[in-house]
């Protein structure tokens, strides 16, 4: 095991794959030159050559199409959005090219392509650059969905959703990209569609995805002094969702919050608490709760962003709100 930042781990599992096979490049706004940037394609210039790793103008719409067409004809694109937010101009290529040209030409072109760069809320960078977009391509059949928190599951699942026949939106944070964790020396591949136990309760089940999977274990840490035995799901993969994990859990623990930091407001969260209260309804001991981002476009100071995201006190006031039931 090697213990290196979840950048570096971004990076490996690039590496590895480009260096398998040659039909796999990476194109966005200052992944060669600059290395990035995050500095998650740093050194690849140098290693892949200009025709593998490619600087693009200011044009999401632009590069986010040339790669869906070059996916059409046998090449395998990683797209790097410098912000997710700003993949919102190449919202129509995603979701009218990318995720339906495999239905619409009856199997005769499929787009293997990664989407990938940071997705949410960081520090003061106001609200046109701190949206959480997950739910705006979940909801579309013909795109796969990915996110995590670990730099383990960062390498595991990008190596896989390079090696998928279909699209894939690989969800990211640049708050988390200095942060370190194991990874193996060996390859490895996580599947998509799994998600992940990060911690075994008895008492309530706390579903997430992404960075607040941090905040999530603080609250845990915080309620097991209080005598309440958390379980974690980490979702990993938003679409495919892999119920079978949650719903056996939920049915373990009687009870659940759903916390991310999309809005409240027709998020992914709000399909997961339909979902589980359709399965799981004769098992559920409380409401199913959900903890999410305020209603509100994200403020810039630090005082109210802090207010706006999820806590561990706000975590902590819903599970010992379903708790009472």
């Amino acid at each position: 095991m090697a213990m290196i930042q979840i950048r570096e781990a971004l990076r490996q599992a690039m590496q590895e794959e480009m260096r398998r096979d040659e039909s796999i490049f990476l194109m966005g706004e200052e992944v060669a030159h600059y290395n990035g940037a995050y500095k998650v394609s740093q050194g690849m210039l140098e290693e892949f050559g200009e025709d593998r790793v490619v600087d693009t103008p200011i044009s999401e719409n632009g590069f986010a199409g040339l790669g869906i067409g070059a996916a059409m004809v046998g090449m395998r694109p990683i797209i790097e959005f410098m912000t997710w937010n700003f993949s919102l101009v190449a919202y129509d290529q995603i979701v009218n090219s990318a995720a339906k040209i495999y239905q619409m030409s009856g199997g005769q072109y499929s787009v293997p392509i990664v989407f990938r760069g940071p997705n949410g809320p960081a520090e003061n960078l106001g609200s046109q650059h701190s949206t959480s977009v997950e739910s705006l391509f979940a909801h579309f059949p013909g795109l796969k969905v990915v996110t995590f928190a670990t730099a383990y599951d960062a390498k595991g699942l990008l190596k896989a959703a390079i090696r998928d026949p279909n699209p894939v939106v690989f969800l990211e944070s640049e708050m988390t990209y200095g942060i370190k964790g194991e990874v193996p020396d060996e390859e490895y591949i996580i599947e998509l569609g799994k998600a992940d136990i990060k911690r075994s309760g008895t008492d309530v089940t706390l579903i997430t995805w992404g960075k607040q999977l941090f905040t999530v274990q603080k609250a845990a840490e915080s309620l097991m002094a209080q005598g309440i035995d958390v379980e974690i799901v980490d979702l990993r993969s938003l679409r495919p969702l892999d119920h079978e994990t949650v719903f056996n859990s939920v049915v373990k623990t009687g009870r659940a919050v759903v916390i991310h930091e999309g809005f409240i407001f027709a998020g992914v969260g709000a399909e997961l608490v339909s979902r589980i209260q359709e399965a799981c309804f004769d098992v559920l001991q409380a409401p199913v709760l959900r903890v999410t981002n305020r209603d509100v476009p994200q403020p810039y100071a630090t005082n109210l962003e802090k207010l706006v995201y999820p806590s561990e006190d706000r975590i902590i006031a819903a599970v010992q709100q379903v708790m009472e039931r």
